[in-house]
């Protein structure tokens, strides 16, 4: 059936020898992967694994990752803005990530190898827990994140647009994905924010974060649930103002957390403990 292994992880690898892992972005001192990466090794007894972040600017990110393998590192996860630039550099993908454009989980083998998969998309709809056919969705972005929330929503029969604050981007990923570009943000039964607004560090006051993504309040409360990629020590203004609203939310730990075991059992070979590595990660911020 197309689109089926969005719905469902790919099995999990042979258990292999420890190494180090990481998370590459740019910013990437947010991240709580390493929290949660590093209490799934503890509670599973993994000695030897470690995960660290790798703040790595975009000029420097092929050179950096191509060392990797040779620092003894198995893998890493990819964050803003390297998803794409991931996939171009890997010299395998999975047929998902090749759909997507965007990889967010590399692998690296022995000679060096570098093999890339999309986790984002199957940890969405994870997530998410409900049937997804016949619904709509718009989703706001145009980079390697909302590239896996479109396909995978698409692949789940949903009818999705995207609106990006570039006009030019957002009818480029459309056109990509077969799917409807918007001028204007309306109502639907998802919304989805892919974009950075709202990450810590960026000015993110009630009135310019809803305008900043072509939202009102009036139009957020039309939506049944609103997914939340950036997540903080506090809620983002986007999320709060869905949840005052009465509106169903998911968080981007929740997010972070479902991607993150399928990356896990990748490189280990284990079943992830999932709600312990959504703990920790909640524990860290």
């Amino acid at each position: 059936m197309p689109g089926a292994d969005a719905e469902r992880p790919a099995p999990a690898a042979p258990e292999r020898a420890p190494g180090r892992l990481g998370v590459l972005g740019w910013p990437v001192a947010h991240s709580r992967s390493p929290a949660m990466h590093r209490a799934a090794f503890a509670a599973l007894g993994l000695s030897g694994w470690s995960y660290q972040l790798l703040p790595v600017p975009p000029e420097l990110f092929a050179e950096t990752v191509r060392a990797l393998p040779a620092a003894g590192f198995v893998g890493a996860n990819v964050t803003v803005p390297h998803k794409q630039a991931a996939l171009a550099l890997a010299d395998s993908a999975s047929e998902r990530a090749r759909e997507i454009g965007a990889a967010n989980t590399l692998s690296f083998g022995v000679d060096g190898v570098i093999a890339a998969e999309n986790t984002d998309a199957p940890a969405l709809i994870a997530a998410l827990g409900i049937d997804l056919a016949g619904r709509s969705a718009v989703v706001l972005g145009a980079g390697g994140t909302a590239r896996s929330a479109v396909w995978a929503l698409r692949e789940a029969g949903v009818s999705v647009a995207v609106w990006n604050r570039t006009p030019a981007r957002g009818r480029a990923l459309a056109r990509a994905f077969g799917v409807r570009a918007l001028e204007r943000v309306e109502p639907a039964d998802l919304l989805l924010n892919c974009t950075t607004v709202g990450l810590e560090g960026q000015t993110d006051d009630s009135t310019n974060s809803l305008q900043s993504l072509g939202l009102s309040t009036d139009l957020l409360s039309s939506y049944a649930v609103v997914v939340e990629y950036v997540y903080g020590r506090d809620q983002t203004r986007l999320l709060k103002t869905a949840s005052d609203l009465g509106v169903t939310t998911v968080d981007g730990l929740t997010l972070l957390a479902a991607q993150g075991a399928l990356s896990f059992e990748l490189w280990t070979g284990r079943a992830a403990p999932r709600a312990l590595m959504r703990r920790a990660a909640a524990a860290e911020l």
